[in-house]
């Protein structure tokens, strides 16, 4: 990675213009054509230093809720309740943890009646008895920018 990478990527992460034209901008920014921005970024994409570029919505401006959850499946179901749980657009994240429940996931959703609706496909897909359920009780925002 040498500089003007990491000049784009300073610019993908807090200043990206908001532009028909977004590539454009930034490389008359940095001194380069648009090409050459979109060819850096696909490099470092392909690479691993870039892993996802797009926006963040705070999804509660938007009217939406978000609830951390839980299930506890036995390790052999883990794949089968993975699949279940990927088909949802409003799951954000899902990962598996050591130790009881094991399978974590993110929902962010229209309504609570919508989330509960969610949560009853997953028991009855997964064979699982419940969906632990942790709603945040305060809103951290945490913004880096990494060098």
């Amino acid at each position: 990675m040498d500089e003007k990478d990491r000049e784009i990527l300073q610019m993908l992460q807090g200043r990206f213009p908001l532009d028909s034209e977004p590539y454009k901008v930034i490389g008359d920014k940095l001194w380069m054509d648009e090409v050459s921005v979109i060819s850096r970024i696909a490099r470092m994409i392909e690479n691993g230093s870039i892993r996802y570029v797009g926006p963040f919505f705070d999804s509660r401006k938007l009217g939406y809720n978000g609830c951390l959850a839980a299930i506890n499946v036995p390790k052999s179901g883990i794949g089968k309740a993975a699949e279940v749980i990927n088909q949802f657009p409003e799951i954000t994240h899902n990962y598996q943890r050591k130790g009881t429940p094991n399978v974590w996931f993110t929902v962010i959703s229209c309504s609570e009646e919508r989330r509960e609706e969610i949560f009853a496909r997953i028991c009855a897909e997964t064979g699982v008895k419940e969906v632990m359920k942790f709603p945040a009780k305060k809103f951290f925002k945490v913004k880096v920018d990494l060098d």
